[in-house]
């Protein structure tokens, strides 16, 4: 009687165990999940901060081309 009085606490404490295992690696995969997440929240935040800065370094506009007339009163004088 005490030979399986022992088995089943043994039975007993190895389920435990087993529910313990996963309840650790299930909370242990929810923690990667979430560092992951905020790695790349942090990359993706850096890239674009990066990509603005790049931006901003050109000064870029729009233009209009003007054709200028001919000049009327020359600086120089005409060639001989």
């Amino acid at each position: 009687m005490r030979a399986l009085a022992e088995k089943i606490l043994l039975a007993v404490a190895a389920l435990a165990l087993v529910v313990l295992g996963f309840f650790f690696l299930a909370a242990a995969l929810i923690a990667g999940v979430i560092l992951a997440g905020v790695v790349l929240i942090r990359l993706w935040w850096l890239r674009r901060r990066m990509r603005k800065e790049a931006e901003a370094r050109y000064l870029t506009t729009e233009y209009t081309v003007v054709e200028r007339e001919g000049q009327r009163d020359p600086r120089l004088p005409p060639r001989p």
